[in-house]
This record gives C-alpha cells, sequence and structure tokens, in this order.
C-alpha cells in the first residue's frame, strides 16, 4: 500500500447522520439498563436480541451474514470482484455490565450506514465489503478480553475459549448455542485484505485539545501483576505500633510506588485495580494483602522497564512476591492505512491528531494478520464503560464519514498496488 489515491476520484459521500443516531437510539434498547446504561453481556439475551436486529438489517441491505464457531459475525456486501478478499469494518455488540450506549456498537452500527449509503447510490466497492460484530470483545463474563477476534486471528484456541465459563458455570459455547450464534464456520475463513475500526476514545484527550477525529498508531502493551504482601495478623489494641508487621501499611506504599514508576515513565500507566485484605477485620492487624495491578505503555521497552521498576520497588519496601499474570505487546497500526484515514479527515474538514489507544481493542488482534486502522471519536469527560458515557450525534456522523471515505479510498488503494505485484 503506497500512494493514496486523490481526493478528487472519490465520489462526495456522506452517511445520514439521524439515522445512524436514531440505531443508536434503537440499539439501546436491547439490554437496557436505566435511562442511558446498558447491561449486554456476551450470550445474554440481549446479546441475541441486539444480534438479530444487525442479521436482519444487513440481510435487507443484501448482505449474506455468517457466523463462525465463536459466535462472529460477518455481513458481506459483494463486490465487483468476488475473488478479492473483503474490506472489513466492525467492532462489538456486548457491553459492560455497568456499560454506555457507545462503547463498541458505534462501529457496527457505522458499518450498517455505510452499507445503506453504499446500497442507496449504487456503488459498489471491487473488494466485497465485510461488517464484523466480534464476539466477547469486553470479557466481562467470559475471560479473557476481545475473545472472538483473538479465535479468529489463531492468537487463542477455539474449542479452549469455547469451554470458558462465567461465575453460573455457564461455557461461551453454551451461551452461543442458547441465543443461536454459535455458528459453523471454522474462525478465520473470511480472507480480508484490510481491516478498519471506528470507536469512541473512551479517554480525554481528544476533547482536551478540541480535535474532532483521532488518528490511532497503536494500541499501548500491557502487563498484569498480581502482588502478594505478608506480615504478622495481631490484636489492635495489644500490639504496640512499633512493633507491628502490618501488609495493609505496606501495600500502601507499594501503591504508591505503582504511581511513581508510572509518572517517571510517562506515557505510560500503572493502576492498582483491585486490593484483598485478610482478615478484613477492625480490630485486627492486616496479615496478607493481595494487590492486582495494571501496566500499559506505547512502547515494549518502557512496559518492561515499568514492571522491573515496580518488582525493585517491592524488593526494597518489603518482602513480596511479584507474578506475572498476563502479558501483551504494543500493537502498531498499517502506517499507509493511517495515512488514508489522515487524508479522510483532511477531505472533510475535521481536525484530527495521531493518538495511542490506551484500552484494548479486537483492532489490535487483526494487526497482527492485514493492515489494520483505527478512527477514534471524543468522549464526553473522557468516561466510557459508565452510562454516562457520551459522544454526540455530530461526533458519531463525522467518525462514521472518515470510515465511509477511508474504506473508498483502500478499495482503490489495495487494487492499485495490486495492479503493481
Amino acid at each position: 500500500m503506497n500512494a493514496i489515491p486523490s481526493p478528487a476520484a472519490l465520489p462526495s459521500l456522506l452517511v445520514d447522520a439521524e439515522r445512524l443516531w436514531s440505531d443508536i437510539l434503537a440499539t439501546a434498547r436491547f439490554g437496557a439498563a436505566g435511562e442511558t446504561g446498558m447491561n449486554r453481556l456476551a450470550g445474554s439475551v440481549a446479546d441475541g436480541d441486539v444480534r438479530r436486529w444487525f442479521e436482519a438489517e444487513c440481510r435487507a441491505l443484501g448482505c449474506t451474514v455468517e457466523v463462525d464457531r465463536i459466535g462472529n459475525m460477518f455481513a458481506t456486501y459483494p463486490g465487483t470482484d468476488p475473488c478479492l478478499p473483503s474490506i472489513a469494518i466492525g467492532s462489538h455488540l456486548d457491553t459492560q455490565p455497568a456499560g454506555g450506549r457507545f462503547d463498541g456498537i458505534l462501529g457496527v452500527l457505522a458499518g450498517v450506514e455505510i452499507l445503506r449509503i453504499l446500497r442507496a447510490s449504487g456503488r459498489r466497492l471491487v473488494h466485497p465489503f465485510t461488517v464484523v460484530n466480534w464476539t466477547n470483545e469486553e470479557g466481562s463474563r467470559f475471560a479473557p478480553a476481545m475473545m472472538g477476534s483473538g479465535v479468529f486471528c489463531g492468537v487463542h484456541a477455539l474449542d479452549v475459549m469455547s469451554a470458558r465459563t462465567d461465575r453460573d458455570g455457564i461455557s461461551l459455547g453454551e451461551a452461543l448455542e442458547a441465543i443461536g450464534y454459535r455458528g459453523e464456520h471454522p474462525p478465520g475463513h473470511l480472507p480480508m485484505a484490510a481491516y478498519l475500526e471506528l470507536h469512541i476514545e473512551q479517554g480525554p484527550v481528544l476533547e482536551a485539545a478540541g480535535r474532532a477525529i483521532g488518528i490511532v498508531t497503536g494500541v499501548q502493551g500491557l502487563r498484569w501483576l498480581d502482588i502478594r504482601i505478608k506480615g504478622t495478623e495481631a490484636h489492635a489494641g495489644a500490639f504496640p505500633m512499633t512493633l507491628r508487621q502490618d501488609a495493609l501499611v505496606s501495600a500502601a506504599k507499594v501503591i504508591q510506588a505503582v504511581e511513581a514508576v508510572a509518572l517517571k515513565h510517562s506515557p505510560g500507566v500503572g493502576t492498582v485495580g483491585y486490593v484483598h485484605v485478610a482478615p478484613n477485620s477492625r480490630n485486627v492487624v492486616p496479615g496478607e494483602v493481595c494487590l492486582e495491578v495494571d501496566l500499559r505503555h506505547p512502547d515494549e521497552a518502557g512496559l518492561a522497564a515499568m514492571e522491573v521498576g515496580i518488582r525493585d520497588e517491592v524488593a526494597r519496601l518489603m518482602s513480596g512476591a511479584v507474578s506475572a499474570v498476563w502479558r501483551k505487546a504494543p500493537v502498531a497500526f498499517d502506517a499507509t492505512l493511517r495515512g488514508v484515514v489522515a487524508q479522510a479527515a483532511a477531505d472533510l474538514a475535521l481536525p484530527a491528531m495521531d493518538i495511542v489507544s490506551g484500552a484494548g481493542h479486537d483492532a489490535a488482534h487483526l494487526a497482527g494478520q492485514v493492515p489494520t486502522a483505527m478512527v477514534f471519536i471524543p468522549s464526553r469527560d473522557g468516561l466510557s464503560h459508565n452510562a454516562r458515557e457520551f459522544s454526540s450525534p455530530q461526533q458519531c456522523a463525522d467518525g462514521a464519514n472518515v470510515l465511509l471515505r477511508s474504506v473508498l479510498r483502500a478499495d482503490e488503494l489495495l487494487l492499485s498496488r495490486r495492479a503493481r505485484t
């Protein structure tokens, strides 16, 4: 992928902002929790309902809809050359248990709207065009996150992931079977020429910078550490302060160390998101504390330095056990496709900036298989995984228009590259 077609070579198609917004509001009834909240866990009844809505809309627009064995859905609008691999876009329909109306589903609904625009205009890509719903991106009910795209890309084994259970002992395979979306196609069955994903930022950067579009350069790497700190349980009234081995006091020092290490290795971030104290009684000196630490950095060297820094601080402060429970390397998106997104934003006079994704996305798995890029739009107050999550109708339409123009441009770009080889 080299030379980018000129803007003049592309039609001036635009999405219908009101129709896209109407779809956002309409699909929010599936798993609604309160006025604006969402609880649409993977494999739930609500997940099945929104999947059927998506399938019906896409079939009505002339798509074939295929489902693979992990439940990923692929709605394909035929191109003029059926022998070519698809240009795919997508995201996910599942939510957090206390999530919002935009996380994930915006990328799928933008795909439905682009299908409508293509059909109404009579425009067909040369490549087939596929809109994807990836199964269990959130990982809230079944771990790990980004499961469906991981199975599709061969990162996870189908049998292992299908057997993952929720807190009630129900497996993902059983849940998909119950809602009618445990498909027949083997994972990875659909060849792709490129993949693009639209998503809300889920952070405050674009809003603070006054930019309409984020051109995502990549996804931060991640390391999860568990830290177990031992002390000595003792009577809170009878044991002198100077003789105590208070595990919670030591844990507080470690929490401060996580913050200090993250600040030292900016733009890395470090979070202690879970604390378990034993015996967790008002009048007992804590004897053991377990901390769960999340470290993220866009650079592998920075990520490694953060882990070393945490381990060194634990060793300096106390006798504690540090274990690594998950590692994911940083992901860089395709430079040429990022250029396509940047040009699309410029064509539409939308102020844009490069941005690193702090959250994981299905695109991170796809980037290891095909040229991949992401488009971000602002999140009001940076909120996500929250019932108050919000992006305006215009912001949603801006992102969908950049995505539409990027798809059209990528179609021509891929053809020109194919012609030269």
